[in-house]
């Protein structure tokens, strides 16, 4: 059994620098705060339209907008970071703050994943069972949803975390990432990491398959209750309410999967990165437009809030 050293040893860790070439720095600074500020902004519409216009408050856009809020924190946790290695001479990341920010971006994902579940359970339920769906997802109901959601998601990065800064880091602190993420750090140990491996591997699976397998139950239902509408016109109004959230899960859980649920020996932090970087940046600017483009309600309540904005 290898010796555990004390962790202290690292203080803090290099994160990766993108160009050592100051014009594409400036670049990528201004196109990584464009996207943070369009995805703050884009979220930020999506609650204010959702909290301000009545025909909007329903379990279905309660649920898109609590997506929105978990995007903002998600992004948060992870773009300022970015954009200010960019600027900065000095590459680094405290040991405290890897941690902290490890810890939040564990507990924003695994609470989306559930979010995701819950969302599409609420869109079978109202296109399978539309007669009971005030009964059944009432006020209350879509509260303790979220509720739950944010618990599950907040404690599994308990354990994580925990788990993760339990061990030494001291061959090495150059992360081979732009964010503190588990696969990148457990590569940087210098004790054992077969028992992290496996609580990730097993957590992560905990929070990508069940879910899954209830958006897909879910969707089987939708799929056949839409089948056995009467007219094309019904079929593709129903279908219309799903496709955001089909969307937002391929996204989703499909760089997910390929980051948390791979060997450790297939891990590359190239492949790394550029997924992380789709989950983390791309999809929390995204799913704005995935939810509104498509969306008639939405798009009303913007037209009234912006006539009132003029009047």
């Amino acid at each position: 059994m290898s010796k555990r050293i004390n962790s202290s040893r690292v203080n803090e860790f290099i994160i990766m620098d993108f160009s050592e070439r100051h014009d594409i720095q400036t670049v990528l600074f201004l196109l990584f705060l464009l996207m943070y500020l369009f995805t703050v902004l884009g979220n930020s519409g999506i609650i204010f339209l959702v909290y301000h216009n009545a025909n909007l408050h329903t379990p279905m856009y309660y649920f898109i907008s609590s997506l929105s809020f978990l995007d903002i924190c998600y992004s948060t946790d992870i773009v300022p970071q970015i954009i200010a290695v960019l600027i900065s001479e000095k590459k680094t990341i405290s040991y405290v703050g890897c941690a902290v920010q490890l810890f939040f971006f564990c507990a924003f994902g695994s609470a989306e994943c559930c979010l995701l579940a819950v969302m599409a359970y609420d869109r079978h339920v109202a296109i399978c069972n539309p007669l009971n769906y005030r009964l059944i997802m009432q006020e209350r109901t879509c509260w303790e949803l979220v509720s739950g959601v944010y618990t599950t998601g907040f404690l599994n990065s308990v354990i994580e975390t925990c788990f993760t800064f339990s061990l030494s880091f001291c061959s090495s602190n150059i992360l081979h990432h732009f964010a503190c993420d588990f696969p990148p750090l457990l590569s940087l140990s210098c004790t054992d990491t077969t028992v992290n491996e496996l609580v990730l591997f097993i957590l992560a699976s905990l929070f990508i398959f069940p879910p899954v397998v209830v958006i897909l139950t879910s969707y089987v239902s939708i799929f056949l209750a839409i089948m056995k509408l009467k007219t094309s016109e019904s079929r593709r109004k129903a279908f219309s309410t799903c496709v955001s959230h089909i969307i937002s899960v391929t996204l989703m859980y499909g760089t997910i999967f390929y980051v948390y649920l791979r060997p450790k020996s297939r891990y590359s932090s190239e492949n790394g990165v550029g997924a992380t970087f789709v989950y983390a940046v791309v999809i929390p600017m995204l799913n704005p437009l995935i939810y509104s483009l498509r969306n008639k309600d939405i798009k009303t309540a913007m037209k009234a809030t912006f006539c009132d904005f003029i009047v």
